[in-house]
């Protein structure tokens, strides 16, 4: 019995090579300015929390999407919100690390090839693949693929 030879690839259109690997590091956020990112004052005896859940599911989210430390994530969701314009104070790395043993972030493989949108929203943080008012606008041209995280 022989084995086979694996077939040599060769790569003949190196511009749309090149494009296909410039895309894959695509990453659009979105942030509504309307977001609770504050918690709301519970009648709870004790300190009330002072980030919401959404915004503390926000930096684990970045934490698990690009493999970061807690100090690191916190770093990247500072300097994200300062580009972005809003004037939020984001929680240090203790907080992140205490509060997520309540919230469950998880995010199934990656199955889109084109840009990954983050979608942050009062409704929750979601992933897709195109862009909702993209759809809206010019009509879905392929079924979307989107993975949604609900907030408890």
């Amino acid at each position: 019995m022989t084995k086979s030879e694996a077939g040599r690839y060769r790569t003949t259109n190196w511009k749309s090579y090149n494009a296909a690997l410039k895309q894959r590091g695509s990453l659009l956020i979105w942030l509504d300015k309307g977001m609770a990112w504050l918690a709301t004052r519970a009648g709870r005896p004790g300190r009330p929390p002072v980030f919401s859940d959404a915004a503390i599911q926000f930096c684990l989210m970045l934490k698990v999407l690009f493999g970061l430390p807690l100090r690191q994530s916190t770093g990247m969701v500072a300097s994200i919100l300062e580009m972005a314009g809003p004037d939020w104070p984001v929680s240090d790395f203790s907080t992140l690390s205490r509060r997520q043993k309540t919230l469950a972030v998880q995010i199934s493989g990656r199955r889109a090839s084109g840009p990954l949108n983050l979608l942050v929203d009062s409704t929750g943080i979601k992933f897709l693949g195109d862009g909702e008012w993209l759809a809206r606008k010019h009509g879905t041209h392929r079924r979307r693929q989107y993975r949604k995280v609900h907030l408890a």
